[in-house]
């Protein structure tokens, strides 16, 4: 690759992405001009606020028969306050105006109409005073005058209280404070500043990337496809390869800048306000040099994740015709991407090897983890590759864009017809691609948001609505766009030799999983008991219920999003091996386990190839339960399963059981595709 080329292009796109206002306001004006002055200005803004209320004159009014204990009281606090603001050379006085209460006829009238900020009226009840203080919530000086009133009566209480401990002959401390409490922190300074840190620290550097690249991803897709600038530089001697990588260093590039000046600009904001708190302590038992390995290994994350974000913000705005349209394609990404970005305030929430290989996810904990000094080099490695790695598969993927040059001469048939007024909608044919993504990301927030917390609420009835929303979020999408639903969801009745060739397909795969899942439980043994775990926990001893949600359910409802709206959508757009394979990949990463995603993909594989060949949903949909009945029996009748076939009940395979399983595996999948091949849709 010709690199002089490259950077002849990077300068290029670099100068076309400083020509637009919003990219230089997003990078330089927010981080460096605006941040600060929001942060300064809010501290500045409630250090008068709250010098301002200590320094007003409360107007309180009171009626007790307390022998003049609460007036004393109350002068005593406004003098010791005096004292304190001049000792601390700091605005710390209020003064006090003491209103006649045989002058007020309604107290409430008084307080709306602000002649008075606090009425208190006291009466002695078999010994004791009992303090009435009318005030009014909604006004800042009554609401400070109570506050006030508050403190004097637990002052006057303990005074008496001690009082008459005094006078019973009794050791006063010994008895109000018989036990003395005392928190001892441990933890370093290093270890408070970066457990704070790790909770921010991650959402402003996902946050910051974001908007980074957001931007000018659009110009450079986009914008350039709207000025028209496009087609000039594909007709010029330049690679689609040399134009992708120019593209894509720059976008990186200026993620990555906007990125580091956000966080000076924090740390900045962050020196400032601890010289405003006066925060010495700290500081000075604080060791900077203890974070440099953390400070490299975010450094890298950073990178990292800039490449990963930025190839795919490329990869969703290289379908848009204008800068707005793009800008509402990239609305979604930017959602989902802020959404999981809060993970790093969720506590108890571990860097595992299956949360390592989800996007977003991982670098937001690798950051929190190394800022806590909890150091994993193989989940370091596993964060860092997992991002590269997606972002080249994105990368090839908008290379795919260019050669193809849809880029050029679409159509706007893939574009978000969801955002379209419903009478300018024609009737037919699948969902576009655009408006499948939107809806997968939208499914993902809510069985994220709702779904976790439904299933942690309610167990088992919290799973089946998982599933319900998987069902009714994308038939809406169909609905709506006024999409075919029998060709959207592949409703057409399929062959005998269908339904055979599936089955023995089935039978061959659930063969080979069990020799793929007693590996990976071996490999990571973590993520079993976890899913063990939540098994136990959720689905309980209710056979009946568990085959109506576990295995019924979801054949119905993860066969119609996937098998369905998916692959249906991607196959009218690419290559039936892409859809497939795309679908497929989706289908494991659902599952959200590191050890379900081999095989379950597999299974999404094959089911995928099922409804191609039979152009049904329907022998899918008995192969999916089929495949989750089994794992429901194995579960919860594991005697009996292995008096039927001895070999699934061992623990550990010996290489001749893994021979016969996968040779029996193979031949019934063989023999199944065979029979596929040979199967015809009987769609009416």
């Amino acid at each position: 690759m010709n690199t002089k080329i490259i950077r002849t292009l990077v300068k290029k796109e670099m100068l076309d992405v400083f020509r637009d206002k919003k990219t230089v306001i997003m990078m330089l004006v927010v981080p460096i001009i605006l941040y600060p002055l929001i942060f300064i200005g809010v501290m500045q803004l409630m250090t008068f606020i709250s010098s301002s209320m200590e320094e007003q004159n409360y107007k309180i009014a009171v009626e007790a028969e307390d022998d003049g204990r609460f007036l004393h009281k109350l002068e005593e606090f406004r003098r010791d306050s005096q004292a304190k603001g001049e000792q601390t050379e700091e605005s710390q006085s209020y003064e006090i105006t003491l209103i006649d209460a045989d002058s007020i006829t309604d107290y409430e009238t008084a307080l709306n109409e602000e002649e008075i900020d606090v009425y208190v009226s006291g009466q002695m009840e078999d010994g004791k005073i009992q303090y009435d203080v009318y005030y009014l919530s909604s006004v800042e000086n009554s609401a400070y005058a109570a506050n006030l009133v508050k403190e004097v009566c637990n002052g006057l209480k303990e005074d008496m209280t001690r009082q008459m401990i005094a006078e019973a002959g009794m050791d006063v401390e010994a008895i109000l404070e018989p036990i003395h409490y005392e928190k001892q922190d441990v933890a370093s300074s290093e270890q408070s500043i970066g457990s704070i840190m790790g909770s921010i620290l991650p959402f402003m550097l996902i946050v910051s990337l974001l908007m980074g690249t957001m931007y000018p991803a659009i110009d450079t897709t986009a914008g350039e496809r709207e000025r028209g600038t496009l087609e000039t530089i594909l007709t010029l001697p330049v690679t689609n390869r040399q134009l992708i990588v120019s593209k894509f260093i720059t976008v990186a590039v200026i993620g990555i800048a906007s990125a580091l000046l956000n966080i000076a600009s924090m740390g900045a904001i962050t020196l400032y306000m601890y010289k405003m708190l006066d925060v010495q302590t700290e500081m000075n038992s604080f060791n900077l040099a203890k974070f440099i390995p953390a400070i490299l290994v975010c450094m890298l994350a950073i990178f990292a994740f800039s490449l990963f974000i930025s190839a795919v913000a490329m990869c969703v705005t290289s379908f848009a015709k204008s800068y707005k349209e793009a800008n509402n394609y990239i609305t979604p990404l930017m959602l989902v991407v802020m959404f999981v970005g809060y993970i790093g305030f969720i506590p108890n929430v571990e860097l595992t090897q299956t949360v390592a290989m989800i996007p977003v996810a991982n670098i937001c904990l690798l950051i929190k983890n190394m800022l806590l000094f909890k150091v994993e080099y193989a989940s370091i490695a596993v964060v860092l590759l997992s991002n590269v790695a997606y972002a080249v598969l994105a990368i090839l993927f908008l290379s795919r864009i260019y050669d193809s040059e849809a880029i050029l001469f679409s159509d706007g048939k893939a574009g978000l017809q969801l955002f379209e007024k419903r009478e300018n909608l024609k009737k037919g044919g699948v969902p576009t691609v655009s408006d499948v993504w939107f809806v997968v990301a939208f499914t993902i927030l809510l069985i994220l948001y709702v779904g976790s917390m439904l299933q942690v609420k309610f167990g088992l009835a919290g799973v089946f609505g998982t599933q319900m929303i998987l069902l009714f979020v994308p038939l809406f999408l169909v609905v709506y766009t006024k999409r075919d639903i029998r060709q959207t969801y592949g409703f057409a009745r399929a062959k005998v030799s269908g339904y055979l060739g599936g089955a023995l397909m089935m039978i061959g795969i659930v063969l080979i999983n069990f020799v793929l899942a007693a590996g990976l439980m071996s490999l990571f043994p973590e993520s079993t008991s976890n899913v063990e775990t939540a098994f136990a926990n959720i689905f309980g001893d209710n056979v009946l219920a568990v085959f109506m949600v576990v295995a019924i359910a979801p054949a119905v409802c993860e066969e119609m999003l996937f098998r369905g709206v998916i692959m249906h959508s991607l196959k009218a757009k690419y290559k039936v091996s892409s859809a497939i394979a795309i679908t497929a990949v989706l289908f494991g990463l659902y599952h959200m386990s590191l050890v379900k995603f081999i095989p379950t993909g597999l299974l999404g594989l094959i089911l995928c190839i099922v409804v191609w060949k039979t152009g049904s949903i329907y022998p899918a949909m008995i192969m999916h339960f089929i495949n989750n009945a089994i794992s429901i029996i194995i579960t919860y009748y594991p005697e009996q399963v292995e008096k039927v076939l001895p070999i699934l009940g061992k623990s550990n395979f010996t290489a001749m059981d893994v021979l016969c399983l996968c040779a029996a595996g193979g031949i019934f999948a063989a023999t199944g595709a065979l029979v596929l091949h040979k199967a015809k849709s009987a769609a009416k």
